[in-house]
């Protein structure tokens, strides 16, 4: 599906680059053939997320402070897949340091890009189910809450603007419209 490129490239620079991302500096004609610049952000990791799902529909949130934000904010579980690792490694891995929980199943509810008019960052999302709780293993740069509630709750918070993080609400709704919760 891929449409012909209206853009010209005339150079690209690498202005910023660290473990997590690459920030491009680049020269173009634009679709009207005039000069400008673009700059793009590249993740170096897919974002994954995970909705836990338990048998009677409750799912569990993690809060935390976002740097970037300057606040707290509420979501699913998510962490990012470095090269090499699967989506599915990353999403059960993440499930595990951020809620304690194991997951017997996984089922990808959807795949995004999150802002793609600045950057290539791409996400999946999965349903966890069959769980069994255990202890919680966070990294060393999170200090998170985590909160079990009804998903319509959940769901609420992603519609009334409680939570604001575009995964977690895209993968809720998704969850919702698809009749799985």
């Amino acid at each position: 599906m891929d449409k012909y490129n209206p853009w010209t490239l005339l150079s690209a620079d690498t202005v910023y680059d660290n473990d997590w991302i690459r920030v491009t500096h680049h020269q173009v004609l634009n679709p009207a053939g005039r000069p400008g610049i673009y700059g793009t952000v590249s993740f170096k990791h897919r974002a994954v997320a995970v909705v836990p799902l338990a048998a009677n529909g409750d799912t569990w949130l993690v809060g935390q402070y976002r740097f970037p934000l300057q606040a707290f904010h509420w979501e699913v579980p998510m962490g990012g897949a470095p090269a090499g690792e699967s989506a599915e490694a990353c999403a059960l891995r993440e499930l595990k340091e951020e809620t304690g929980l194991t997951a017997g199943s996984l089922e990808a509810v959807c795949h995004l890009h999150t802002s793609n008019c600045i950057t290539d960052e791409a996400a999946v999302a999965y349903i966890a189910r069959d769980l069994v709780m255990g202890e919680a293993e966070p990294e060393d740069t999170e200090q998170l809450s985590v909160k079990r509630l009804p998903f319509a709750e959940a769901l609420a918070m992603a519609m009334d603007g409680r939570m604001t993080d575009a995964v977690s609400v895209a993968a809720l709704m998704k969850i919702r419209l698809l009749g799985i919760a």
